[in-house]
C-alpha cells in the first residue's frame, strides 16, 4: 500500500520541510482484520440484525473474501496514476429536469396512517 507521510500533509508545517507531494512510501505490509463468526456476529448485534447460522457463515466468507481483494488492491504500486475523484464526470449521462405532477394534499393525506391538523400526524420526539 502506498501512503503518503502525514508530514507532507500537515499544513503546520513550512513547505519548503515537507517532502515532494509525489513522494510515497511503501508501508509495511499489514495484514487484514480476521473476518470470522464472531466479527459477524458483532456487526449484526451493533446493526440489531438477526441473522441465522447460516446466514453468519454466508457473510463471514463474504467478507473474508472482500478484504482479501481489497488488501491485493492495496499491493498495487499506484505511484504513477493520478488521484481521481470520479471516472469521467462528462460521460454521466444526464436527464433534463421537468417538472412533474406530484400527489395531492389529500391524496397524500388520504393514504396516511394518522392525520392532524390537516397533516401528517408523527410522534413526538423533542422532549
Amino acid at each position: 500500500m502506498r501512503c503518503a507521510p502525514a508530514r507532507l500533509l500537515d499544513r503546520s508545517v513550512p513547505a519548503e520541510a515537507r517532502p515532494s507531494p509525489h513522494a510515497t512510501v511503501r508501508a509495511a505490509a499489514m495484514s487484514g482484520p480476521k473476518i470470522d463468526r464472531e466479527v459477524v456476529l458483532h456487526v449484526a448485534k451493533l446493526a440489531s440484525l438477526s441473522l441465522s447460522e447460516d446466514e453468519v457463515d454466508r457473510f463471514a466468507a463474504e467478507l473474508a473474501r472482500i478484504v482479501a481483494h481489497v488488501q491485493q488492491l492495496e499491493a498495487l504500486d499506484t505511484r504513477d496514476v493520478p488521484p481521481t475523484a470520479h471516472v469521467q464526470v462528462e460521460r454521466i449521462p444526464l436527464r433534463k429536469d421537468e417538472v412533474t405532477p406530484g400527489l395531492s394534499r389529500e391524496d397524500a393525506l388520504a393514504q396516511a396512517p394518522q392525520v392532524e391538523a390537516d397533516g401528517f400526524a408523527v410522534p413526538a420526539f423533542l422532549e
